[in-house]
């Protein structure tokens, strides 16, 4: 039986839930799609059209008996800190001109691969690192992702 998760909720830490659903950024903008669970299970989403998952929130069947666990899945990413506030901003001024989909910190900015930008970041001063970790990006300040 495949499962259809209609309905969005908000990170609850007691619910009960049924299972997983590990999702990079792009996955987690996806409001129709087919995924298959760590578990090899198959859902389907039908969210409203615009409908941008977090790290933790919850989906609900069809029928109202499943909920699933959105959790941020690992996936690569550069991760850019700076010797000072200052040069941390100059790094978020430039990504942001450029439309940078930016996950953005205290005392760091992430985004996905990118060998020129990496490049232009590295000749201002900034210190960038490659990792594989779970990618939080910022949805936009209208409330959707670019």
């Amino acid at each position: 039986m495949i499962l259809t998760f209609t309905k969005h909720l908000p990170a609850n830490p007691d619910a009960v839930v049924s299972l997983a659903l590990p999702m990079t950024a792009a996955d987690r903008t996806r409001s129709r799609h087919r995924f298959e669970t760590d578990a090899g299970e198959v859902v389907h989403l039908r969210l409203p059209r615009g409908t941008v998952l977090r790290d933790r929130d919850l989906l609900q069947s069809e029928d109202g008996s499943c909920l699933v666990l959105v959790t941020a899945k690992p996936e690569p990413v550069l991760t850019v800190r700076a010797s000072s506030p200052l040069l941390l901003m100059r790094a978020a001024y430039h990504l942001g001109n450029r439309h940078v989909v930016l996950e953005v910190a205290d005392n760091y900015l992430r985004f996905s691969p990118d060998s020129v930008l990496q490049g232009m970041l590295e000749k201002i001063g900034l210190e960038v690192t490659q990792e594989v970790v779970p990618f939080q990006p910022e949805n936009g300040a209208y409330g959707h992702s670019h």
